[in-house]
Formats: structure tokens, sequence, C-alpha cells
């Protein structure tokens, strides 16, 4: 049944109990898109016992028209592009280029705000559960696995409280699994399913990270510790 969510936390809770086959499987560990899948992941995190860390990727908007996607970019220099969207509008190469090299810039100094000196996680071998908001054209969660499957993750399950249903065919295709609450025919925006949704700045996803650190379950956190090679 469709509803609307009080805010992210709350969709992070319910995401959680789809999820539930999860909890304490050792090899597992939980990506956030960020900014805002972060609120919901730390919520799947802290109900199934396992460690977080973010993934960045960036929507490549198209110029004029920022909040439709044209593609995507993500950690690890990899690029996935809509053609429909791109040839729909007659985006020019040039603006192609310029908006991908503006996009990587953007993840670099975000991995280098959420994180500081803490390197990655190591997700070789890893069953990785990643983690957004919403998904409306599912660019930006495509150029993610991507990301991953370079990293040579052994399973990618994409979860979120809600996609677009035109969208599902396609994640289905790039990821293992696919784990969402509601997928509307008519889905408008991942917002318009938020009562409360607002923009998260780099310090609340920190802060997030932090906490996630203190509060996991030892294993948990032994576990990231030893993915980060902090141990």
């Amino acid at each position: 049944m469709l509803h609307v969510f009080q805010d992210r936390a709350e969709a992070g809770r319910e995401l959680a109990g789809r999820l539930a086959a999860y909890a304490g499987r050792p090899g597992l560990l939980v990506l956030a898109l960020p900014r805002g899948g972060v609120p919901v992941a730390f919520e799947v995190a802290a109900a199934l016992g396992l460690p977080l860390d973010v993934f960045t990727a960036r929507k490549l908007g198209v110029p004029g028209h920022e909040e439709l996607a044209m593609g995507a970019v993500a950690s690890g220099g990899v690029c996935v592009m809509n053609p429909d969207i791109v040839n729909a509008f007659a985006v020019p190469v040039g603006e192609v280029t310029r908006v991908i090299a503006e996009a990587e810039r953007e993840i670099r100094r975000r991995e280098l705000a959420f994180r500081g000196d803490r390197p990655p996680v190591d997700v070789h071998g890893s069953t990785v559960i990643l983690v957004d908001d919403g998904i409306a054209t599912g660019a930006t969660v495509r150029a993610a696995v991507s990301a991953l499957r370079a990293q040579h993750v052994q399973r990618v399950v994409v979860a979120a409280p809600v996609a677009a249903f035109d969208s599902l065919a396609r994640i289905e295709h790039a990821a293992d699994e696919v784990a969402v609450l509601m997928a509307p025919a008519r889905f408008r925006a991942v917002g318009a399913w938020y009562r409360e949704f607002p923009q998260l700045e780099d310090d609340e996803v920190r802060a997030l990270l932090e906490r996630a650190a203190r509060e996991l379950p030892e294993e948990a956190r032994l576990a990231a510790r030893r993915r980060a090679h902090l141990v």
C-alpha cells in the first residue's frame, strides 16, 4: 500500500524490516548514497547490526533542467549515461564533458568531507546493501552498482523506501537483488513521499557516520575497521 513516510528515519526503520533476513550475517556491510541515503541507511545498519559507510555517487543533471538526470558518476571513475535524455534535450558533447568534470570534483570533495583521512572500506568479496532515500531515474544507483562491481563485490542489494516503477527493470538488471517498499507508477519526485524532507549538510552526514561507529555492535565495528585497514 502506498503511503507517505514521516521522515528518512522512519523510512529506514521500515526498510530494515524488509531486509531482516540479512541481520547479523558475516561479510555484509551497508553503504549509503549521500547525502539523503545516510539517515535511511543508518537505521538499516543499526537494526541489522551491520557496519555503515558511504559510497559517493552524483547525478548528472541536464543543463537548465538539473533535477533531470542524463547520467551519473560514482567513486572509482565510473560513469553511466542515459542517452535517451541526452538526445531528447540535444545536450552538446562539451556540456556533457563539463558536467561530468564538475561531478567528479564534487565526489572528491564529499569523500574528503565525509571521511577526512579515513580510507573507504574495502568491499572486495563482500555483500553490499546499497541504500538511498528514493530512486527516480536510477542513474545514480546504477553508476554506484557499476563502481562496486569494479571493486569485486560478491553481491549487491539495492534498497530504498520508494522507487519509480519505470526504473525498477533497469535497477533489477544491474543489481543482484532490489528491496523497495513502494514502486508507484506516478512517482513525481522522491521528496513527494516524505512529510519532512530537508536537504542534509555535510556535517550531518559526518555526525551520523560517527554515531554509527560508536553505536554499532562491537563485532560490526571491528569488521568495519578491518575493511578500512585500520587494525
